[in-house]
This record gives structure tokens, sequence and C-alpha cells, in this order.
């Protein structure tokens, strides 16, 4: 598998949890909006441990981005991640991944499942395409959402945010279950574009091929 050595041009922390890494573009390199990659640290005891990351940019920029999720509860790769900034090297592998733009639909995410998204959504707002889809994004507590603001200025009145750990005014304090996909969906023939932890996933699927989706109109990452 061809790897590209790539330097990190900018670090930072976007959430208490999550931090935003630009990286140089290999010339050549391309992806399509909602794909991933392997990334390792290019440090001699971290090289062999790839990790899946999305990419976050779009294909226009002349830069990578990823917004990573940092787990400083054990000792592995995204907290080594917390610890690497800017002028460090990461080891990228070639693109990959199932969950790409198939036409207008809803899209729900949960936590860091967000990612391929944001790459879809800045892809087709850049090209004036982001009408018709709507995001429902469940987060622990506000705090937790990623890149609040663009989404809303991105999808206006078409963007649903819900805190399943805390009751804020004017914001949903719930799950996403049968009541509330009945609630705040009208069709379930249109595509679903579901990403987040797996049980989320799979809860969620479930759900809407009980309530008329069906396989093909579900889109998931394998």
């Amino acid at each position: 598998m061809k790897q590209h050595i790539v330097k990190i041009l900018e670090a930072h922390y976007i959430t208490h949890d999550v931090k935003r890494f630009v990286v140089e573009r290999p010339a050549g390199y391309d992806f399509i909006p909602g794909q991933a990659t392997e990334v390792a640290i290019n440090l001699p005891e971290w090289k062999d441990q790839s990790r899946p990351f999305t990419f976050t940019s779009i294909r226009e920029h002349g830069f990578l981005e990823f917004m990573i999720k940092i787990y400083n509860d054990h000792e592995g790769v995204t907290k080594m991640l917390g610890r690497t900034h800017a002028g460090a090297e990461l080891i990228l592998h070639e693109a990959f991944g199932a969950i790409q733009y198939k036409g207008p639909g809803v899209f729900i995410a949960g936590g860091a499942g967000i990612t391929p998204f944001i790459s879809i959504f800045r892809h087709l707002y850049t090209h004036k395409n982001l009408h018709g889809n709507k995001l429902i994004y469940s987060n622990k507590t506000s705090e937790d959402v990623i890149m609040e603001e663009e989404l809303q200025k991105m999808l206006d009145g078409s963007f649903i945010k819900i805190f399943t750990r805390e009751n804020v005014v004017g914001f949903r304090g719930n799950r996403i279950d049968r009541k509330f996909l009945i609630e705040n969906i009208v069709d379930f023939g249109q595509n679903f574009y579901l990403c987040g932890p797996k049980k989320f996933v799979q809860n969620i699927t479930e759900l809407l091929l009980d309530l008329g989706a069906t396989a093909e109109t579900v889109i998931i990452e394998k």
C-alpha cells in the first residue's frame, strides 16, 4: 500500500477533545468527500500504528484536513496525536470509504461521526448544491458539538442538534428513537446517511428500515 509522508502545517483544539490537523497534500493525492485514510505518526515507535480518519477538507483545497477526537484515557494513537504539533510528520495511505453522496437526504451523526459529513456539506455548499439536505446531530453535551457555527451557516434551518446528557433552553434534550424519527422525518423513502459509534448506527439503521427505508437508501460505512 502506497504511503505518503506529510508535514503538519497546523494543529489546534476546536473542542475540549477534538483536534484539527491541517497537513500537506501530496502531489496528485485525491479523495471523494466522505472518504477516509489510514493515518500514522511518523516516529519509529508509532509509524506502524495507523488508524482511519476522515478528511474534512474538500478536493479544491491545496491541503488536507482532519478533525480527530483525542482519547486521553489510554496510551493510544489519538493520545499521542494530542501531543503532536505543527512541524511533525504523519504517514498517510490511499483514500477509502463507502460514505459517498448519492443525492439529497437526511444525515444523522453521533459525536465525531460528523466528520465525513463536514467534507460532503462543504463540497455541496461550495457548489451551491446543499438544498434539500437535513442534518440531525447527536452529542452528549453542547460542548461536544464540532464546527457548530459553520454547520449552522451552511444548513441554516435544516440543522437539528440533540444533547443526550443535558437540557439546554431552545434545544432538544433526548435521544434519536422511533418517536423522534417519526416526528422529524416526513419521507422515509429518501436517502439516509449515518455515521457515529457502531451501536448508534446499528440502532438507527434498524429503526429506519422498520419505518420504510431500504438497504439501498441507508448509507453507512461498511
